[in-house]
């Protein structure tokens, strides 16, 4: 057998010697390819059924779109649509009507909640029972919240009848004073109007055309929807209480503190970042309510109760305006992006750290 040329040899050995330049680089590659691809369907769902619908919202807000007959062109000058809501009643009657649901609502579940999470966290007699009871009304729709709740408030077959079963109303009636039958989220009235104290503050609120208070008929829709996320709230701080050491606890104790004092001084401000949690939770809630106060109370007397998720759903499907409604759309999107954005920019300012 013939011997091989010199040259071919070394050409052949560097051939099989030869090792890719970087195999560490060509891997990260196409890593970063595979990732793109996989998350590639994501971004372009995302990108259609979230960013594209939200411009698309924003555009009609600003266009002539006020009947069947879509009409995109825009109006002149372009903000009138915005400017039109925000001097309708209604839709100041649906602000007020946030700001008050939003306050009342989180105050009693959060305090509820915390509550409830204290007293089993001392484990009392059936705490598993009742932290089964209490978690339960969260597993429901706010569609039977609301149905369930309208009864019990109903002036003449819900809770009012408690005030004559049990004499109240009698004894009311012998002493010379009116009985008891509140309207409930019938109720019209107002209290705690604040339209003076705006007006010396803001020039503007003189051009309010509702009074700026509580309303009554509003309280019975956050209680409704309290009684429905208090559980929330309590299993969200049950949770955090679980992950504090049991030597914290003895700690307090040595150094001579109470119970409470533990509760108020130790556990309470090591459970901020929960409670933060829930509060970004619940305004979330809040500010786009709509089921359950749509089959509870509906608009209510004098829009008592009326939210925007309700001012876009009647505007959009039973009016045609649907300019209005989209404007009402983004003004949602706006007060849920201030509550979402810092939380998530906090977020991700602590990961970093």
């Amino acid at each position: 057998m013939s011997a091989m040329p010199q040259e071919k040899q070394t050409v052949m050995i560097e051939r099989t010697t030869t090792i890719p330049s970087n195999p560490k680089k060509r891997f990260v590659l196409n890593e970063r390819v595979q990732s793109f691809l996989l998350l590639l369907p994501s971004f372009i769902v995302i990108a259609i059924f979230v960013y594209f619908f939200i411009s698309s919202t924003f555009y009609v807000s600003f266009s002539n779109w006020r009947t069947l007959k879509r009409d995109m062109t825009l109006r002149e000058p372009v903000y009138q649509t915005y400017v039109e809501m925000f001097s309708m009643p209604r839709f100041q009657a649906d602000i007020r009507n946030t700001i008050v649901f939003t306050v009342i609502f989180m105050s009693f579940a959060i305090l509820l909640g915390l509550t409830l999470a204290i007293l089993l966290d001392r484990e009392i007699f059936a705490s598993p029972v009742f932290r089964n009871m209490f978690l339960f009304p969260y597993a429901l729709s706010f569609v039977v919240t609301g149905v369930a709740w309208r009864w019990i408030f109903n002036p003449e077959t819900g809770i009012n009848l408690f005030f004559d079963i049990f004499g109240v109303n009698s004894l009311l009636t012998q002493l010379g004073m009116q009985p008891l039958k509140p309207g409930w989220a019938t109720d019209p009235n107002v209290v705690l109007q604040l339209n003076s104290v705006l007006a010396a503050i803001w020039p503007g609120a003189q051009n309010l055309q509702v009074k700026w208070g509580v309303p009554l008929a509003l309280i019975p829709v956050a209680i409704a929807a309290t009684w429905q996320l208090s559980g929330f709230v309590m299993a969200m701080y049950l949770g955090g209480m679980a992950t504090i050491s049991n030597d914290i606890r003895e700690a307090a104790r040595i150094d001579g503190a109470s119970e409470w004092q533990i509760y108020r001084r130790v556990i309470i401000p090591i459970l901020k970042p929960v409670t933060i949690s829930v509060a970004v939770i619940l305004l979330h809630v809040s500010l786009k309510i709509f089921d359950l106060v749509f089959t509870m109370s509906g608009v209510g007397p004098g829009f008592a109760t009326d939210v925007p998720a309700i001012f876009v759903f009647e505007m959009m499907f039973k009016a045609t305006r649907y300019n209005l409604g989209a404007a009402a759309s983004i003004v949602m999107l706006v007060f849920v992006a201030l509550v979402i954005i810092p939380y998530l920019a906090s977020t991700l300012r602590g990961e970093d750290k």
